[in-house]
């Protein structure tokens, strides 16, 4: 488990399977993803793919827990990938669309960012992200693009 100064981030399990659903099944969300939404099926096997990369891997996605209401408001997490031919662990994640401007991934992102390089002693982390996904600045409108802020080598 992982805590933040708003955030709890724990073990992904198949209990997570509603809370899950809500955000995967959110057309703002999946248009990252072609928006194609999740069914509860579809999202029986996203999450048991999560849990078998967790025991593969000994990390995986955590879901990631308001602490004010104790909500499920997304997942973050490392997913070890083939890029290029190369092996590389990617942190990433997924939220609700209703939590979307206030920080909380980012405020995730950096919680695990450092659990990779402190507790798990990963060498380095990489992101992808698509081209059209990106985050608008609350303070002024302008579009920021994450350019692996604190990603990299640990």
């Amino acid at each position: 488990m992982i805590e933040t100064r708003r955030l709890i981030l724990r073990r992904m399990t198949m209990a997570d399977l509603d809370g899950l659903l809500r955000i995967f099944s959110d057309p703002k969300v999946m248009e990252s993803f072609g928006g194609v939404l999740f069914d509860r099926s579809k999202m029986e096997q996203w999450i048991q793919r999560n849990l078998d990369h967790q025991d593969q891997y000994r990390y995986g996605l955590f879901s990631v827990i308001l602490k004010t209401n104790a909500e499920l408001v997304g997942d973050c997490g490392l997913e070890h990938m083939e890029v290029d031919g190369s092996a590389e662990v990617e942190i990433g994640y997924d939220f609700s669309s209703s939590y979307w401007g206030r920080g909380l991934a980012t405020e995730a992102a950096m919680a695990v960012r450092d659990y990779a390089f402190g507790q798990l002693g990963l060498p380095r982390l990489i992101s992808l992200i698509r081209i059209h996904n990106r985050a608008i600045d609350a303070s002024g409108g302008e579009d920021r693009y994450g350019e692996g802020e604190g990603v990299g080598a640990g």
